[in-house]
């Protein structure tokens, strides 16, 4: 018997794809998505964003809903997120693979160039990625965004990595 998301804290495939945009917009370039999946008092992705594309409303307990026309993909909400609940999506890059900027919380930092392993929500091993970027600057916080080159048929499955078994 499959366990629902309030048993595990795991969102299902249907939840996932729910978050994120469609394809056309996936291709176009950068575009946020939110996984945030139940109702807590955060608003910091909306506060970071210069572009209005993040909105909690006055509740401060909403989920955020991302506007992906307004979307410019720039990142800075990745690192804001205390819940690690937010990544950046590019598949304008390749044509067999996406991009993801994701949070990155664990020490050592990956680094550029390397092979890793991608894992799902739940910390299963999926396949591997390549790291393709690494950026860790004083603006964020001590929240490092690496950037993973995922295969395209993967793109709802990974959320994370793990450097070793």
């Amino acid at each position: 018997m499959e366990k629902c998301f309030e048993q595990t804290g795991i969102a299902t495939e249907e939840m996932v794809k729910a978050k994120f945009p469609p394809m056309e917009r996936i291709n176009k370039g950068a575009v946020a998505v939110a996984e945030c999946y139940q109702r807590i008092p955060c608003n910091p992705c909306q506060t970071a964003c210069a572009f209005n594309a993040i909105n909690v409303g006055e509740d401060i307990n909403n989920m955020p809903e991302v506007s992906f026309d307004a979307c410019r993909g720039c990142g800075i909400c990745v690192s804001k997120c205390p819940g690690l609940a937010i990544m950046i999506i590019d598949g304008s890059i390749e044509e067999a693979t996406v991009d993801m900027h994701i949070p990155y919380e664990f020490l050592p930092l990956p680094e550029a160039g390397k092979t890793v392993k991608g894992v799902d929500r739940s910390g299963e091993y999926v396949c591997d990625v390549l790291v393709v970027d690494v950026k860790n600057p004083k603006s964020y916080d001590r929240t490092p965004v690496v950037r993973i080159r995922v295969p395209r048929e993967r793109l709802y499955s990974v959320r994370n990595i793990r450097l070793e078994d």
